[in-house]
């Protein structure tokens, strides 16, 4: 399904059910911490029904399953959730899926202890999902938002893959990350408080395979509107930068999170 927003890619359409196998194959990357930052937080534990937004193949309720809390996962890519389906059953977890916009979510009031959203809240509508989300969540309920992003101002292969990156699709906004809080929208404000925020540096371990398919799943050209000639063309050219670099490596990334609590 393609998604077009003013503010991402300069309006340009992506689809990342464009990018799913290798989303599912590349992008189980979130290091432990960021499932130890949640269980700090009191999120994911036993008893707690959680709907993760832009669930995407389902990463986040996959590794976070063993701790106890009830998951659904959603997401607008059908091809995603076709992954995320086919990966927890392998996985023997029993999560449930849905297709559905984060705006449009087919939920009953009341229906869940946390929201997650991870690398995905930008693509909001959040004068609607503020106030659904507010809906959905029972008296006390979190919402909680997360970001994890590499840096290439302070990473030379994160910066010479940006570069190639936009080598090819010029258009892409994904570029030039640094270090900083996450952005709060303000509609979220008025139904919510802000319990905790944090951000903190981590590195994120790959192998040139995986960081060659990390970034080949990456909105700007997995997801993106570049052909499969174009799409070939950059990973013979990312895959020739890299072979100049260890077989190993990390690379530097930050996260940043907001955790909400319903007023």
């Amino acid at each position: 399904m393609d998604i077009r927003k003013d503010s991402i890619d300069s309006g340009n359409a992506f689809d990342w059910g464009k990018a799913s196998y290798d989303y599912a194959k590349y992008r189980d990357i979130y290091p432990d911490l960021i499932y130890k930052t949640l269980l700090d937080n009191k999120i994911g534990v036993n008893g707690q029904r959680i709907l993760d937004i832009g669930t995407g193949t389902g990463v986040l309720p996959r590794n976070m399953y063993k701790f106890g809390a009830s998951w659904v996962g959603a997401d607008i890519s059908d091809n995603q959730i076709a992954q995320a389906k086919e990966m927890s059953a392998a996985a023997d977890t029993k999560i449930d899926y849905c297709v559905s916009s984060a705006e449009d979510l087919p939920f009953e009031d009341n229906s869940f202890d946390v929201i997650t959203a991870f690398q995905c809240y930008w693509y909001f509508d959040h004068s609607v999902t503020a106030p659904l989300f507010s809906k959905l969540l029972k008296s006390g309920g979190k919402v909680l938002l997360l970001l994890m992003n590499w840096l290439p101002h302070e990473d030379d292969i994160a910066s010479k893959s940006e570069e190639l990156v936009l080598k090819y699709n010029p258009e892409w906004s994904g570029a030039g990350e640094t270090f900083h809080p996450l952005r709060l929208p303000d509609e979220y404000l008025e139904y919510f408080d802000i319990q905790n925020a944090d951000e903190f540096r981590l590195p994120v371990h790959f192998t040139r395979e995986s960081w060659n398919g990390r970034i080949k799943a990456c909105r700007g050209i997995g997801a993106s509107s570049l052909t499969d000639e174009q799409k070939a063309q950059w990973e013979e050219e990312h895959l020739k930068m890299l072979s100049g670099c260890p077989q190993e490596f990390d690379i530097a990334h930050y996260a940043a999170y907001v955790i909400l609590k319903k007023k």
